[in-house]
């Protein structure tokens, strides 16, 4: 089984930058055009694949420490636990890691590099978040560090690299898994050499909602400034520009790892998934760039398999989210899924073509703003909590930008209801299917018994854990709904993020 996770995709991936990919995985088997992770920022959404459960469950809230990111509370509670972990512990699988692992790993007060998550029989980890020159790795938990010469130093091929050597001597007597997290096309956005001066002319997708005032939206949208200034639609053009050169590096590695298959004689017997850990924007509502926002253009991510008795040339349309990527890969193992406390299903039935399969209609997406205390020099009329602002002032994270939403897709309703915990208890509703890019707000327009059962399937979610969170959503046929569990003393209650909660 071989994972391929990249950060921070453009749902748009494939089209040009990723051709090799296109071409060896998605034409070879299955593209999921409806996948989605339940937190748009790295650490979180990370933390969902590793463990296969929503943010509320492992308790990673955001990037920082006190967001549980990598930290000592992660390591005791949640690692142990974690697919790698039960696929060599149960399995008797070969594992193997290499890149971008959580984003406050390495950190001194969690261990530095040499902490080793149980799990891994290989691991070649980055220290913190992304970089493609001067870094440090864990290698099974001694310090290497890496410089800025291009033919020994450039990240992208250096995992390539140890995954070659990897595939080269490992035991041909077990079975083998194999992650690989590529910081690309993450910031700094630093190209290979060969690729600087690839795709001169493309720019950011100037769709519907671009550069346009988010209206009728939560407060930290509606502070962006529309239109945005000149310089920050070049610094956006110019990101979006190398953010697709440094994919094309990740597109050789791929080329190489399938080929290496190929010559081992394994490829037909692989599973390959390749994924992102988020979607990213660039100019939708005037944010100029970044995610962690509740919309599709932050949320939703490529989703490409191929493997055995998966037809080639597929495309499926149901609801699949990160947390479904664990269970998948231990029933691929053979692994009991009821013995887990995962919250996601198993995609092995879609995999494979079975037919009346029972899916879900609807998932949960949950966020816990990460901001400081002090103001921002730069923006000190905005008082303080707000974070990662631009120099005009547009902020794009914040203590309180702090939501839940409830992502519908059914035959009847393509549907996302989103609710703040802020001062105005602010509600955003969307009608995917006659405003796909999500510009008009129908939260006061919308029928009311609508959206009280969409505000008590979120309270239901909000607190669902395991096989709870795959109960039949609003427009399911089993559906149930008692308005009076949302009034009683003894009902359900949302579960609030707040600070103190871990």
């Amino acid at each position: 089984i071989l994972a391929f996770l990249a950060d921070t995709f453009l749902v748009l991936f494939f089209q040009t930058p990723l051709k090799k990919t296109n071409t060896l995985i998605a034409q070879m088997g299955i593209t999921f055009v409806n996948a989605y992770v339940p937190s748009a920022l790295c650490c979180p959404s990370r933390a969902s694949i590793l463990t296969g459960k929503y943010p509320h469950n492992h308790h990673v809230v955001n990037n920082t420490l006190e967001g549980n990111c990598s930290s000592k509370l992660w390591q005791k509670i949640q690692e142990p636990y974690t697919f790698p972990a039960l696929l060599k512990a149960m399995c008797g699988y070969q594992t193997f890691f290499a890149g971008k692992y959580l984003n406050e790993y390495g950190a001194e007060d969690a261990g530095g590099v040499g902490h080793v998550p149980p799990g891994w029989s290989f691991w070649y980890a980055l220290e913190k978040n992304s970089k493609y020159y001067n870094y440090t790795l864990s290698v099974n938990g001694k310090a290497r560090r890496h410089g800025e010469n291009y033919s020994v130093d450039y990240l992208t091929d250096v995992l390539a690299n140890m995954s070659l050597d990897f595939l080269e001597y490992k035991s041909n007597f077990e079975p083998f898994f194999m992650m690989i997290a590529t910081p690309a096309p993450h910031s700094p956005w630093t190209p290979a050499p060969q690729y600087t001066k690839s795709f001169q002319n493309v720019s950011a997708p100037r769709n519907s909602n671009f550069n346009i005032h988010g209206k009728n939206k939560h407060w930290l949208i509606r502070q962006a400034k529309t239109p945005m200034s000149n310089s920050s639609i070049q610094f956006l053009d110019d990101a979006y520009r190398k953010r697709w050169q440094t994919l094309l590096s990740v597109d050789d590695l791929i080329e190489k790892l399938v080929k290496k298959l190929e010559v081992n004689g394994e490829l037909d017997n692989t599973y390959i998934f390749y994924t992102s850990d988020n979607g990213f924007h660039t100019g939708q509502f005037s944010l100029p760039i970044d995610k962690r926002q509740l919309y599709e253009f932050d949320i939703k991510v490529p989703l490409l398999v191929r493997g055995p008795g998966i037809k080639p040339n597929q495309t499926n349309k149901m609801l699949v989210a990160n947390i479904d990527l664990g269970p998948t890969i231990l029933d691929i193992a053979g692994y009991d899924l009821n013995k887990t406390q995962m919250d996601g299903m198993s995609l092995l039935p879609l995999l494979r073509g079975d037919r009346n399969v029972t899916w879900r209609s609807d998932f949960l997406v949950e966020y816990q703003g990460e901001g400081y205390n002090g103001s921002d020099p730069t923006c000190p009329g905005l008082g303080p909590g707000v974070t990662h602002c631009f120099p005009d002032c547009v902020c794009e994270d914040s203590y309180n930008n702090t939501y839940a939403c409830v992502r519908t897709l059914s035959a009847a309703w393509d549907l996302q209801y989103c609710e703040f915990d802020d001062r105005e208890v602010f509600v955003e509703v969307y009608n995917l299917t006659a405003d796909p890019h999500q510009i008009n707000n129908i939260a006061k327009t919308i029928d009311q018994e609508i959206l009280e059962k969409m505000n008590y399937r979120l309270m239901m979610l909000q607190s669902c854990s395991g096989a709870t969170c795959r109960t039949p959503g609003v427009f399911d046929p089993g559906y149930r709904f008692d308005p009076r569990l949302m009034f009683s003393n003894h009902g359900l209650r949302a579960r609030r993020f707040s600070a103190q909660f871990l």
